[in-house]
Order: C-alpha cells, then structure tokens, then sequence
C-alpha cells in the first residue's frame, strides 16, 4: 500500500501546473468482518478497500474531493487524474478563504506497528468456545489500518496499524442486555476469556428482580464505558477551540471565567500507543503527548492550523474537525475489588445512551442509563436499575462531586465502521461521584 502511495503521489505531483499545490491523503484497511448473532456466525468476509483524498489549492482557493483506491497502479492514477482536471475547473470558481491553511514541505515519517494479532484463519476456533451459553450479538473486526499524506511541496507521512475489537452485548430472555468491548494489538486468549466471563456474570445478575429508584442524586459509580460515553460527548461542542471561541461549548467558563474541574481529572491528547497517526489529513505531525486539562485546569483544547488562523491561537495539529483521536485520561488508586464496597449504597453504571448536551453553556449532559446498570445497597448489587433520564453537569460529576478515580484503565476504541475501521481511541478508567442526577 505505502509504495502505491508513493507512486500516485509522484504521477499527480508531476501533473500540477505553477502555482498549485496539491495535498493528498489515504485511508485503507485490509480487515477480517465477522458478524455474529445468538453466538453463531451470520456474515464472514475479508475487505480491502482504500479512499483516496484529494485537495488542491492554488493562491487563496482551496478545494477538495477523492477517489475510491482500488490497487490497481495504472487504474487509481487514472481516477486521480479525472479527479485532478475537476478540481482545477472548479477551483476558481470559488471564492478566496480567508483562513485558508497552507501545506508544509517540512518533515516526513514511516510508522510500521507490528502486532501479534489473531490470525484471520484461526479466529472463529478462538472467539466462539467463549460464547457459548449465551446469546452473543455482535461485531468483530481486525486487521490493518492505513494512513498516508503527502504534498507536492516534499511532504510525506505514512503509518500502518495492526489492531482487533469484538463488540457484542449479551442478551437475555427479557431482552435486558451487558453491553462489552473487547480490544487491542497483541492477541490475548486468556485476556479475552475472562473478558467474556465478566459479562456472563452480569448478565446473571440482569435476572434479577429490577430496582425503580425515585428522581433524585444518588453516590455512582461510572464504570470505563460509562466515562467513554461522556468524554465522547466532549467532541461535540466540547473541547473544540472554535467551538469555545465561538460560545457554543460546554468548557466556555474554564475559559472566560475560571471555572475548574475536579484535582483528580487529567486528560491529554497521547499518540504513545501507537494507534492512530500522529499525522492528520493535512501532513502536520501532533506532539506525542498534548495536556488538555491537567488536575482540573484547561490547559490546551483541540485547535486545528485552521482555528489558529482565525482566533490567534498556537496549533497543536489537531484535524480540522477538532475532534480526539487518542484521548486519555489518567487512571487514580481505587482498585477494582473495592469499587463496591466504596460506592457503598448507590448506582453502578456500565454504559450511557442517547447523550447529549441540555445546556451546552452550563455544560450539562442529558442521556439515558443503558444495559448492565444496577442499585447497589451495602456493597452488593440487588439487582438491575430501571432504564432512568439523568441530567447533570460537568462541573458536577467531573468537578466537585468527583471523588475517586479508578486505578485500572480500559482501552475503548471507536468501533464504527460506516465508512471502514477507525483508529480513534480513548483509554480510561472508572470514576466514583458523590452525587449524580436522575431526573426521570
């Protein structure tokens, strides 16, 4: 793949007239599909498939479009051109960006993650002895992941992936659900295994009797998807510059008027495990680490070369989007067998729903409690919570109210696949709030 992109790159580069410059990016993956449902294969496959990004500028004006990739050298240089001469007649009918942003010439990379994977031929004697006894929906994906970028004024960055996820939900004869993901690089069937027996056993639990708790604030534990959930939300009006600049984001008053969040919070941007590019779609290479809010405080938010243009603020190479791509947040001292005991009498919460900021300014999230969600009394669960409304803020569950931070982080990975797999990635622990709302 690294070398078609190379040779691609070259012939279009070859083809540009004075005064343009041309910014290409790839995405490719070459991954094994298998769709699973009541623990039995529905759907098999293996894809390859690759886009090919395209974005000419010439002065002020921009312009951008692709091709599918079909790794077939003379074919894929053959769209490109067809996609090339398009651009070059539209590009002046569009009006100057005021903002636009330049491509460099400086800097190249080659990142090659080597993994132990699962094998594609050995992965269905590997994951179904584990499911057995249950009904086990879901969707499991691996393989490789592809990024590359170069420009015509010497630019070139590559970076391959090798990484696996099995996302399923484990459903019972009420059709209450444990929701589970299972993710990573190096295969661990052991690891894997034990994953799975943890759902088993919460799904035993969803069995019993249902517990209806009144609107009220209750002591809760957010489990690691839980926490997924909201840091998720942030990408949406949430820790974007612009979104900040333009007074539509949820973390406006740790901005403009001191506000801070909780001592044990820190998030940062981290390309340290090798999961995702540093690189974005425009060639600019991100800092390894990049805090975001370190013990409470807004450090950095996502600022893309874009946003810097138009507010004034240093880049830190983030996509124009302004969204994570690898996003942690650092794991505190509560050891996993004392979650229970800690929460004492109040909500465990595995997974959210349907979130969505109710007051974007005030920075309050509303959503749903989802799947294997439960009332604990004295250290032990009673049984399964009713699916209820919450709404709360930030400032709340991640400011005052926080009040201890798991010691173990769990890796989520973006596991949507609308438009091929993604490299996105968050890595997180639980956290334990003195109060959260439920309103309904």
């Amino acid at each position: 793949m690294e070398k078609m992109f190379t040779a691609i790159s070259e012939k279009m580069f070859s083809e540009l007239n004075p005064g343009e410059i041309l910014t290409l990016s790839f995405k490719g993956e070459t991954s094994q599909y298998i769709r699973l449902n009541n623990a039995r294969i529905r759907q098999t496959g293996l894809v390859d498939d690759a886009v090919l990004g395209m974005q000419l500028s010439k002065g002020n004006r921009i312009c951008s479009g692709a091709v599918t990739f079909s790794t077939n050298l003379t074919e894929d240089i053959t769209r490109a051109g067809g996609e090339l001469q398009r651009l070059r007649a539209e590009l002046p009918q569009l009006p100057e960006d005021p903002f636009i942003v330049k491509p460099s010439g400086e800097g190249s990379s080659l990142e090659i993650k080597t993994a132990r994977g699962l094998p594609f031929d050995q992965a269905v004697e590997a994951l179904l002895p584990a499911m057995l006894g249950v009904d086990l929906v879901g969707i499991w994906a691996s393989g490789k992941i592809y990024y590359g970028s170069s420009n015509s004024l010497g630019q070139k960055h590559w970076f391959e992936t090798n990484t696996y996820s099995l996302d399923y939900s484990l459903v019972a004869s009420d059709h209450k659900m444990v929701k589970g993901t299972f993710a990573g690089t190096d295969w661990d069937q052991a690891a894997y295994e034990k994953n799975l027996a943890e759902s088993k056993s919460r799904l035993k639990l969803m069995s019993k009797q249902p517990v209806k708790v009144p609107p009220g604030k209750y002591r809760t534990w957010f489990g690691p998807q839980a926490v997924v959930d909201f840091l998720s939300t942030f990408n949406w009006m949430g820790l974007s510059e612009a979104a900040i600049q333009q007074g539509c984001s949820g973390f406006g008053r740790m901005r403009n008027e001191g506000a801070r969040l909780s001592s044990k919070l820190s998030l940062s941007e981290n390309f340290s495990r090798g999961l995702a590019p540093r690189f974005n779609s425009l060639g600019e290479v991100a800092e390894n680490i990049s805090p975001l809010i370190n013990s409470g405080e807004l450090i950095n938010s996502m600022v893309s070369s874009r946003s810097s243009a138009e507010y004034g603020v240093p880049s830190n190479q983030a996509e124009e989007s302004e969204i994570f791509r690898s996003l942690s947040m650092d794991s505190g001292d509560l050891a996993e067998e004392k979650i229970l005991s800690e929460l004492d009498t109040g909500l465990f919460l595995s997974n959210l729903h349907y979130l969505n900021w109710s007051d974007v300014t005030g920075g309050r999230i509303t959503g749903l409690t989802r799947y294997a969600c439960f009332w604990v009394d004295k250290g032990e669960i009673t049984g399964p919570l009713d699916t209820m409304r919450f709404d709360d803020t930030i400032y709340n569950f991640f400011g005052t109210e926080l009040e201890r931070v798991g010691a173990d982080q769990e890796l989520i990975p973006d596991v949507s696949t609308y438009e091929g797999r993604n490299s996105e990635s968050i890595l997180c622990p639980g956290m334990l709030v003195n109060s959260f709302a439920l309103t309904l």
